[in-house]
């Protein structure tokens, strides 16, 4: 091996580990707000599609104000049940729990 293969590999294992080492900090990161959400909007939910499930829209929080974000089709997981998002107090603040699959 030359020493520009060397580097270069050396290069990608350094920010594979720098990664590593980010990643599973920035997966647990929650973020609560001081702002309610608005009520829900209403969605009408299209005709069913064979092996997908409906997840309705959402408010999301960015750049400092509410956006809503419109309902969608996901997969359908066997053994798994769609838990929507939601927002819950938190004493004066509020939490978004993202919507996620549960057994």
């Amino acid at each position: 091996m030359n020493e520009t293969s060397r580097a270069v590999l050396l290069s990608v294992m350094l920010s594979a580990g720098a990664l590593g080492a980010v990643a599973p900090a920035m997966a647990g990161v929650a973020v609560d707000i001081n702002v309610a959400p608005p009520p829900p909007q209403v969605e009408v939910v299209p005709p069913p599609r064979v092996g997908f499930v409906w997840a309705p829209g959402f408010w999301d929080y960015r750049g400092h104000r509410h956006v809503w974000m419109a309902g969608r089709w996901v997969r359908g997981r066997p053994g798994y049940h769609w838990v929507p998002d939601r927002w819950d107090p938190r004493g004066p603040r509020w939490h978004h729990e993202p919507g996620h699959w549960e057994r």
